[in-house]
């Protein structure tokens, strides 16, 4: 890895500037053209050396007050629907699936938010009836304790 990716990937790590062209103003403090750093990100992402770039959001702050890990005992052959289906609605951040253990029998684990956790009840009651799983087990967060990426080449 060159230098040059080492500091974009360092760059990238930082919070966009919210301006029409945050990328150029990037490219400028790296003393390159935009141009020329729109084309290392994309080599870099397309080697997986970048995964992907999003935003964190504070949902907290807008007013998601709840969120709950949901466990799903799913059928070996549903997974994949189930998943695909479940990733699909806006209340889903994350959706995985994990290897079972010996008593613990759930695959499909999902992360929901809402305002309140009356409102994560109901989006979770929702997923339950249009997939025909109702093996799910509900975990809600307490404390939001950390909430930052990984930070690589300091």
């Amino acid at each position: 890895m060159t230098g040059l990716e080492r500091t974009i990937i360092r760059e990238l790590q930082n919070d966009l500037a919210i301006t029409a062209q945050p990328y150029a103003e990037i490219a400028k403090r790296l003393n390159i053209s935009e141009a020329e750093l729109l084309a290392q990100i994309k080599k870099l992402l397309g080697h997986g050396v970048i995964r992907k770039i999003g935003a964190v959001l504070q949902h907290r702050r807008i007013g998601i007050c709840a969120n709950a890990l949901c466990v799903w005992q799913v059928p070996e052959d549903r997974v994949q629907a189930v998943g695909e289906m479940f990733a699909a609605l806006p209340v889903v951040t994350h959706c995985y699936e994990r290897v079972t253990h010996a008593g613990w029998p759930y695959n499909l684990y999902t992360m929901v938010h809402a305002i309140d956790r009356e409102a994560c009840q109901r989006h979770i009651t929702t997923m339950s009836n249009m997939s025909g799983v109702a093996a799910v087990r509900i975990f809600y967060s307490t404390q939001e304790l950390k909430k930052i990426s990984m930070r690589y080449f300091e």
